[in-house]
């Protein structure tokens, strides 16, 4: 199953790390010089949620802005009831 948010379909993306050497012109340099370009990974905040969905209690995958924007609907937690 992949890293993707079942609600916004959030998933890794990729890009570019590029490192530098040299002093700012702005700081008395001659400029800065780019010496590598590597390349990375931006992942998404996935986590492994249970939640309502269809009527149905399922684990799903979804971001966590997902969760703080309230499009996951999580299951009513019974309280125990104590042996007598």
């Amino acid at each position: 199953m992949p890293r993707v948010c079942y609600f916004t379909g959030k998933k890794t993306t990729f890009g570019n790390q590029k490192t530098h050497r040299g002093k700012a012109k702005y700081l008395g340099g001659v400029g800065t010089k780019t010496t590598g370009i590597t390349a990375r990974k931006f992942k998404a905040n996935i986590q492994k949620v249970r939640a309502v969905v269809n009527g149905r209690i399922v684990r799903i995958k979804v971001s966590a802005k997902a969760i703080r924007n309230g499009m996951v609907v999580k299951p009513v937690r019974r309280k125990q009831q104590k042996a007598a």
